[in-house]
């Protein structure tokens, strides 16, 4: 009923940027938090950044000031922009949001199904 897809990913060079791109459709009551998670071969999954449908956010210590992630509720999509870029952030991006379910208090997770940044010279 909920579909997400991740775009935007590819080869950059050290110092370079990227922007990712999450577009959510489907059967969409509301979307609470999103957030945007990596993991690279051989190493735990792990949270890059979260943004609440207020817009508060919160970011992994290696991207801090380096990372943003925004969000526009009207057109269900979420941007991860990535400046400064090392090849330590090289990894497979995932997007997630929380969506209320059609009962009261209820919510479900939806996740993307990833797309590869490699930083590289």
């Amino acid at each position: 009923q909920v579909q997400l897809v991740e775009s935007g990913g590819g080869l950059v060079q050290p110092g370079g940027s990227l922007r990712l791109s999450c577009a959510v459709s489907g059967s969409i009551s509301s979307i609470n938090a999103m957030g945007w998670y990596r993991q690279a071969p051989g190493k735990q999954r792990e949270l890059v950044a979260r943004i609440t449908s207020g817009g508060s956010t919160n970011y992994a210590d290696s991207v801090k000031g380096r990372f943003t992630i925004s969000r526009d509720n009207a057109k269900n999509t979420m941007y991860l922009q990535m400046n400064s870029l090392k090849p330590e952030d090289t990894a497979v991006y995932r997007c997630t949001a929380q969506v209320r379910g059609y009962v009261p208090g209820t919510f479900i997770d939806y996740w993307g199904q990833g797309t590869q940044v490699t930083v590289s010279s």
